[in-house]
C-alpha cells in the first residue's frame, strides 16, 4: 500500500520504539524528529561519522576519509523471532474481522493500526465493553447518541466525554447486538507533526497519546465519524499489524458507577513493555 520506501523504514524504526525491545535497543527509543511527516528522521548524518584513533603512544591518527556505519535498523526488521513487519504491504482489514464478540476482539486490536490522511497509529491499549455490561452505553438500550454502536461491527462508534474528548470505539459483534472497543491508547507511526499541530503539545513522549481523549483529538475526530465504515479505503481506516508477544489484562478505568462483577473484570488489555499505556498502569498484569 506505501511505496514510499523511506516512509517504510521510518515507520519500522518507530514501530521498534513503542514494542517490546530487547537490552541493545532500548537507548535508542526515541529519536529527534526532522521530519515533517513522520516520527523519526532517516536523513541523519550520523551514518558518516569522521573518527580519531590513537596509537598506543596516545597520539592522534587522522583517517584519510571518514568510516561508514551501519544503521542498526533495517528497512524491515523482525519483531520477534518469526515476526516481520512490511509497511508496503499494509491492509484494511475485512469487516468480518470485527463481528466477534467484542471481549474477543479487544486483544486482537492490539498491534493493529488507524489511518487518517498522513496520521498513522498503532493501537496499544483497548477496552472491551458488552451487551449486558453495567459499564457499557449500550446498557440502556438504542439512543441519539448509542445508535452507531447498535450498527455492524466495523464501523466507528464516536461519543463526547465531559463534553471535551471524543473517544474512539470499534464496533463488535453484530448488528443490533450493542457492543464496541474503546481506544485508550496509541503510539505514532507516521504524521507526528500533524499529531502535535492537533493535540497542542510538541513531544514525542508517551503523554502525547496515552490516554482515549488523545487519541481522538490526535486523529482529529468529532462525533460526526460515528458510524463511518472503517473497512472501507478514505477517511478513517482500520489496518492490519503485528500480533504483540505479550500482553497486559486488567480492569477497566473510570467505571466505578458499574455492578461490581463489571467493575472488576478483566476487560482492559494492553501491549507489555510498551511506554504507550495510560494510567493506572499498576492494576495491570500478565493473564
Amino acid at each position: 500500500m506505501y511505496k514510499n520506501s523511506q516512509l517504510a523504514s521510518t515507520c519500522s524504526q518507530l514501530l521498534l520504539s513503542h514494542l517490546p525491545m530487547t537490552k541493545p535497543q532500548r537507548s535508542k527509543r526515541f529519536i529527534k524528529p526532522n521530519d515533517s511527516t513522520n516520527c523519526v528522521s532517516e536523513n541523519s548524518n550520523s551514518s558518516k561519522l569522521p573518527l580519531k584513533i590513537r596509537s598506543k603512544s596516545n597520539s592522534p591518527l587522522k583517517l584519510k576519509s571518514p568510516i561508514k556505519l551501519k544503521s542498526s535498523v533495517s528497512p524491515e526488521r523482525p519483531i520477534s523471532n518469526n515476526l516481520q513487519i512490511n509497511f508496503q504491504n499494509l491492509r484494511i482489514l475485512e469487516q468480518d474481522f470485527c463481528s466477534i464478540d467484542a471481549l474477543v476482539l479487544a486483544p486482537l486490536l492490539l498491534g493493529k493500526f488507524l489511518r487518517r490522511d498522513d496520521v498513522i497509529l498503532q493501537i496499544t491499549e483497548v477496552e472491551a465493553y458488552r451487551p449486558n455490561d453495567s459499564a457499557c452505553h449500550a446498557r440502556s438500550g438504542v439512543t441519539t447518541r448509542t445508535a452507531s454502536m447498535f450498527g455492524p461491527g466495523g464501523h466507528a462508534y464516536v461519543y463526547l466525554c465531559y463534553g471535551l474528548h471524543m473517544m474512539l470505539n470499534i464496533v463488535a459483534d453484530n448488528e443490533g447486538v450493542g457492543a464496541a472497543v474503546l481506544i485508550r491508547s496509541c503510539a505514532p507511526v507516521s504524521g507526528l507533526t500533524t499529531i502535535q499541530q492537533r493535540r497542542g503539545q510538541i513531544t514525542n513522549k508517551p503523554v502525547l497519546l496515552t490516554g482515549p481523549g488523545k487519541v481522538g483529538q490526535a486523529l482529529g475526530l468529532s462525533t460526526e465519524w460515528s458510524s463511518h465504515p472503517l473497512y472501507e479505503p478514505g477517511g478513517l481506516e482500520l489496518l492490519d499489524g503485528p500480533k504483540p508477544e505479550k500482553i497486559l489484562v486488567g480492569p477497566r478505568v473510570g467505571i466505578d458507577y458499574a455492578l461490581p462483577e463489571h467493575v472488576n473484570a478483566l476487560w482492559r488489555f494492553a501491549i507489555e513493555g510498551s511506554p504507550w499505556i495510560s494510567a493506572p498502569k499498576n492494576t495491570l498484569r500478565s493473564p
